[in-house]
């Protein structure tokens, strides 16, 4: 009998991954990238130039994924694509767009094709900062049972806030709009032609908890055109994650080369889909996946809340547990923006490798505090646990003798910073972090996973795979055709990881516990005693329109 697979398909920030998997034992026979044309549309559209904050999306780009980068893993692997018996896909969150009620997204139809709002707004869109903090303002006036499972604040990058800045933006396209929809629910409604709203995305992104979203009462004392939100925009029966959503449409079958109605899952998150790759369903055990952002997702065996949390869904990683989310909104984004503008010319002539090789290598042959500095990874906000967009990135103790991968080697401990600080809310409200699981494109930088085992305190283990949150697509997509009962039993057969591969060395340990204390005094000073911050971010923004 030939052996049969499943396609997962990651959809990334800057482009979309397919991974050819084998269902008997989660090999990976075939892998492809098709990057995006228009990337990340963060400074025009349409010839005019966008706010401060603002970052969006072609759809058109996704489907060009499923075009290219499907196809290519089975003609690598050299099978037939009938031995192929599902397809699943996850996304960036939140990415939400609106569209009309066949799923066409309004940034499609040419009366809308140079509105801003009609547009998809990618997870990074942070422009709606002003908005969620007036939801937040509102649900602890009045008590909203569902903010405490939110860590006390919803994001900018969320379903609300970017939903009540498009009626407050732009009401005639509010009003246009039929669906309020995640990239996670559209993608699949295109592959199977069945709209499946996912359990993942409503909880985490869209507020639903104990089997509803926000009352009308609550949207309409953001605004009265708001009270419909829910009931005309977001409502719709939720589905189980690793739940068949349909089988592949003949469109679809075409763009992809394979054979029409085979199982298409239901959508899911890029991080939380990566856990059962990761073997990492029991409850506490963090994966960290880490790559322009960084998510951390972790099952619990209780229900509790935990300040500056992204939220926690009962089933939102796997059914049978509470999955808990945090996240650090810029992480691979701001070593990439450090080797872009702190690379001298100096450092690069004769240079042997990429900037971030040559900084690494620099960075790594320092001692733990030798550099004398202290940063915080806020260069785009902080999703936890401060939860405020409006932040941004300080680096102290900068003198005349600073190099280039002194700074470089700062901001790498500043992630790992953010992260013990994540740890540490978690287990203060008594949610315990046993292990560490790295999954994502930066688990490839030894050093860097080195400076997380020391400042964690903890063991880290990494996935044994290149494309985790692609393998772990391609596991639901096995559960979604049949091939196994449930996503637990799925993910011992196919995903993978290597324990312990990094121990913290106790030597540096002492140095980073000072440091991070320096870190969480400028942590609480910036993110909470001061306005200062906020103060520049005004005075930029100023500064920008009027220019």
């Amino acid at each position: 009998m030939p052996d049969l697979f499943t396609i997962g398909v990651d959809f990334g920030t800057l482009s979309g991954r397919a991974v050819l998997v084998r269902v008997s034992d989660g090999a990976e026979f075939a892998s492809a990238e098709h990057e995006y044309a228009s990337g990340v549309i963060d400074d025009a559209l349409a010839g005019r130039r966008l706010p401060p904050d603002w970052a969006l999306q072609d759809p058109d780009d996704w489907i060009a994924v499923l075009q290219h980068a499907v196809p290519a893993v089975v003609e690598q692997a050299g099978i037939d694509p009938s031995q192929v018996i599902g397809i699943a896909t996850d996304t960036t969150a939140c990415t939400v767009l609106p569209c009309t009620a066949d799923g066409t997204p309004l940034c499609a139809l040419p009366q809308f094709r140079d509105r801003p709002h009609a547009w998809p707004k990618l997870w990074r869109h942070h422009a709606a900062q002003p908005h969620a903090d007036r939801i937040n303002a509102l649900a602890e006036e009045r008590g909203e049972p569902w903010l405490a499972r939110y860590g006390g604040r919803l994001s900018s990058e969320w379903e609300l806030a970017k939903g009540l800045q498009l009626l407050e933006d732009d009401p005639e396209l509010y009003r246009a709009a039929d669906h309020w929809i995640e990239f996670a629910d559209w993608i699949v409604w295109r592959l199977c032609g069945s709209y499946r709203r996912n359990r993942c995305t409503a909880g985490y992104k869209g507020a639903y908890q104990d089997g509803g979203y926000p009352s009308a009462e609550f949207f309409a004392a953001l605004d009265p055109d708001f009270a419909d939100f829910a009931t005309r925009l977001l409502d719709h029966p939720l589905s189980e994650l690793g739940e068949r959503a349909g089988g592949l449409t003949d469109e679809a079958a075409a763009w992809t080369g394979l054979p029409g109605g085979i199982a298409v899952a239901v959508g899911n998150v890029d991080a939380h889909v990566t856990v059962p790759a990761a073997q990492a369903l029991e409850a506490g055990t963090m994966v960290a996946v880490m790559g322009t952002s960084t998510c951390h997702v972790m099952n619990g065996d209780r229900l509790a809340d935990v300040p500056g949390m992204c939220g926690v869904v009962d089933g939102g990683i796997s059914a049978g547990h509470y999955g808990y989310e945090a996240g650090q909104s810029g992480v691979g984004d701001i070593f990439a923006w450090w080797a872009r503008v702190g690379f001298p010319p100096s450092l690069s002539a004769g240079a042997d490798g990429s900037p971030h090789e040559v900084l690494t290598r620099l960075a790594a042959e320092q001692a733990p505090g030798e550099h004398g500095l202290v940063a915080l990874d806020w260069m785009s906000g902080n999703r936890s646990v401060l939860v405020d967009h409006e932040l941004s990135g300080v680096i102290a103790g900068l003198t005349l003798d600073t190099r280039p991968e002194d700074v470089y080697r700062a901001l790498l401990e500043a992630t790992a910073f953010g992260t013990r600080r994540i740890i540490d809310a978690f287990r203060e409200s008594g949610v315990p972090v046993n292990r560490l699981v790295v999954a994502g494109g930066l688990l490839k930088n030894a050093f860097l996973m080195q400076l997380y085992a020391d400042i964690t305190g903890l063991d880290i283990s990494v996935i044994g795979s290149d494309q985790g949150p692609a393998l772990g697509s391609a596991i639901h997509a096995a559960v979604a055709a049949g091939a196994y009962p449930d996503v637990d039993t799925a993910a011992k057969a196919m995903g993978r990881v290597r324990h312990g591969a990094y121990q913290p060395n106790p030597e540096h340990a002492e140095v980073y516990d000072r440091l991070y204390d320096a870190y969480l005094h400028l942590h609480d000073w910036f993110g909470r005693d001061t306005d200062v911050l906020h103060r520049l971010r005004r005075i930029r923004n100023d500064a920008r329109r009027s220019s």
